[in-house]
């Protein structure tokens, strides 16, 4: 992998986005990981405007502090890189006040958490007229479908989304991202005993890539225990977030209907 060239071509397919569109710049929300981190500073190599936001919501101290550590750094090296924190913390429990109880699970709420970020990102970058730009990767957009629709998923481009998260963990080096966020454990900040994705989803990012090579490439090797349980894993959630991952189903109508 030739991290250099990824990010120049990258950079250069952003600014290229940008300018055809007629925009002038990007907005990355900040959650303390590696995926906004490298996304963000991959903006801000653009030269274009990049507004970066941290958008706490009952955060833990530590991903909150990362997020700061990230955009101090980031203002720090880039010109063109501007922030704005807004606590979305209040605005959460409005809703809490608002919506029935019976509709009020974990994931429910989880959900809404991603959704009010994604609003105040757009809000962002309508008055400025600017991108959103998304943070996914490859086996959290395309493979298992680890993301909110409508939240994190509700972005205008993706400039990561075809890279592997051990991949962003390579460029996030090239970049000289700061230690403490290539060093972190990825996790979404959702449960209060702090646990990762790993935990969440019960097997590692590089488990999860394997096995979608594994089924892109119609592997018929002889798999080990830990792999065939890999496998069901991927292949549950990745069925189960069909809906997130495929385009929107249009209902088609006959010609000799209309």
């Amino acid at each position: 992998m030739n991290s250099k060239l990824i990010i120049e071509h990258i950079v250069g397919w952003l600014k290229s986005y940008s300018d055809t569109s007629g925009t002038d710049g990007f907005v990355v929300g900040i959650s303390g990981g590696i995926d906004s981190a490298v996304t963000s500073t991959l903006c801000a190599l653009t030269g274009k405007r990049v507004i970066v936001l941290n958008l706490p919501i009952r955060q833990f101290k530590t991903e909150f502090d990362r997020s700061a550590e990230h955009i101090k750094w980031l203002m720090a090296t880039f010109k063109n890189v501007e922030t704005a924190t807004v606590d979305l913390t209040n605005t959460l429990e409005s809703l809490e006040t608002t919506f029935p109880k019976e509709v009020q699970d974990f994931l429910t709420m989880a959900n809404t958490r991603a959704r009010l970020r994604m609003t105040t990102l757009y809000a962002f970058a309508g008055h400025n007229r600017l991108l959103v730009a998304g943070t996914g990767n490859k086996v959290e957009d395309f493979g298992i479908g680890f993301f909110t629709k409508y939240g994190d998923g509700g972005v205008d481009l993706s400039p990561i989304a075809d890279l592997y998260k051990t991949e962003v963990y390579e460029i996030a080096k090239e970049l000289g991202v700061v230690h403490s966020i290539q060093t972190a454990s990825p996790t979404d900040g959702l449960f209060a005993d702090g646990r990762t994705d790993e935990d969440q989803i019960g097997a590692s990012y590089p488990e999860l890539e394997w096995a979608m090579e594994y089924i892109a490439k119609k592997e018929t090797s002889e798999l080990n225990d830990r792999q065939k349980e890999v496998l069901k894993i991927y292949n549950s959630r990745h069925n189960a977030n069909l809906h997130k991952i495929d385009a929107i189903p249009v209902c088609l109508i006959p010609q000799n209907l209309k």
